[in-house]
């Protein structure tokens, strides 16, 4: 698929992973629209890119969603890519009573219902486009869980299989559905987690470009292409890997 002068919509498209495909994007040629929750953020990343909207929203607002999908239906019948970036997680352990329920309910509706929402309300406009594409990022955790990030795993391997099945019901369509699966990125988002040791975001946005240009569907960044293999192997000797020093 072609990366030059599409319409893009990036959910939690002000920081992080999310701001640097926006950047690479919009030093294509394409319009880009980014959404976030913080409005002065939103604002700050907007004035470092030329071609762009900037929408306050939150992706686990239902009411929020609905009317991001009016706003884009009705003022961008252009648009034909959806990235879905915007995510939460919790770092904590099953065992140490950290209220794991309200921290999976929060990450479940971020990191997988509210991609099926947005989706499901923008998939008919995309199949009015000649070439069109659904970008959900996921996670090496979506293979492997983290011990330290579990329902932030679960959440993520949820989205893997809602990915996969609707990657399969749109082969006949124009639109393509691709998965982004980086490990561990240096960015704000995963500074408790040890996101200084990372790889750079733009690492993970260069391999995104590169993935749709040749139609390459799952996008295994970096780290998650060795650990797809060994749990390809070895379910357990992957577990410990990924684990190891927790």
């Amino acid at each position: 698929m072609k990366t030059t002068n599409n319409t893009v919509l990036i959910t939690g498209g002000s920081a992080g992973i999310g701001f640097e495909i926006a950047k690479q994007f919009d030093a294509l040629g394409n319009h880009v629209i980014i959404t976030g929750r913080n409005e002065e953020r939103l604002k700050k990343a907007a004035a470092q890119l030329k071609n762009v909207t900037a929408i306050v929203s939150d992706v686990s607002n239902p009411a929020e969603v609905k009317q991001l999908a009016d706003k884009i239906n009705a003022d961008f019948p252009q648009l034909n890519i959806v990235i879905n970036n915007a995510g939460a997680a919790s770092y904590y352990k099953l065992d140490d009573n950290s209220g794991a329920f309200e921290k999976a309910a929060e990450e479940i509706t971020t990191n997988y219902l509210a991609i099926i929402n947005l989706n499901e309300q923008l998939l008919p406009l995309l199949k009015t486009q000649a070439e069109a594409a659904i970008v959900n990022v996921s996670s090496i955790v979506a293979f492997v869980p983290g011990i330290n990030i579990p329902t932030y795993s679960a959440s993520k391997a949820a989205l893997h299989s809602y990915t996969r099945a609707l990657r399969h019901t749109l082969q006949d369509t124009a639109i393509k559905v691709y998965e982004l699966m980086p490990p561990l990125v240096n960015t704000d988002f995963s500074q408790e987690i040890g996101g200084e040791n990372g790889i750079p975001p733009s690492v993970v946005a260069t391999d995104l470009l590169n993935a749709i240009d040749n139609d390459t569907f799952e996008i295994h960044v970096g780290g998650t292409a060795d650990i797809y293999k060994l749990y390809l192997s070895s379910p357990e000797q992957a577990l410990a890997a990924l684990n190891s020093g927790r």
